[in-house]
């Protein structure tokens, strides 16, 4: 009938559903930056569209299984590895060093992840930048608002083509659809404090 509310249960089932949906998509978009792959390049190695893999990362999108066996195959994980479910667990208020994650790109870029909030969409992370590494080697654009915190060192962030140098201390933030790269051209390492926001 017009005017009556949805079934509690219904209700859950739905956020739920789209709760988990994002959680896979998040991971996958995780796992394709870290290995340095552009959203055209794993959807041609998954032949699919690239339009439907962003509406996959983006949770907007339900991927069969047997597509998402063909995404886990082409970034060399199991199937497991998309679909592990991670709950935020508003009690604990400290996050250890030893519970954080750790993750070396194809690029060398140690990212630790501090915190991961699937719930809220938001991904903290301390990036390390040897001398000549960087995220990714050209441009690239996803879904989301970075902000970026230079801890130690100097980094240079390319937007839009145009190069900007950070130094200790510096922030930067920008909507993640702006093609961007960032890169270390010094000769000391970089540490930096990143915040991902799935929204824009």
């Amino acid at each position: 009938m017009t005017g009556e509310s949805a079934p509690k249960d219904q209700v859950d089932f739905d956020g739920t559903t789209a709760t988990t949906l994002s959680a896979i998509g998040n991971r996958i978009r995780e796992l394709r930056q870290a290995r340095g792959l552009t959203l055209q390049s794993l959807a041609d190695a998954c032949a699919l569209s690239q339009s439907m893999l962003s509406l996959v990362e983006r949770g907007r999108a339900s991927p069969s299984i047997g597509s998402l066996i063909v995404i886990a195959n082409a970034l060399g994980v199991p199937m497991s590895e998309l679909i592990v479910a991670q709950t935020t667990d508003d009690t604990r208020f400290v996050v250890r060093r030893e519970d954080q994650r750790v993750i070396k790109t194809a690029t060398n870029v140690i990212r630790r992840l501090l915190r991961e909030d699937r719930m809220r969409g938001v991904s903290i992370a301390m990036n390390e930048y040897q001398p000549n590494t960087g995220a990714n080697a050209a441009p690239i654009t996803h879904d989301g608002y970075e902000y970026g915190v230079v801890l130690e060192g100097t980094l240079t962030v390319e937007i839009n083509g145009a190069a900007y140098i950070l130094n200790e201390g510096d922030l930067i933030s920008y909507g993640s659809r702006r093609p961007h790269r960032i890169w270390n051209h010094g000769s000391t390492k970089v540490r930096t404090l990143w915040i991902n926001l799935q929204q824009d």
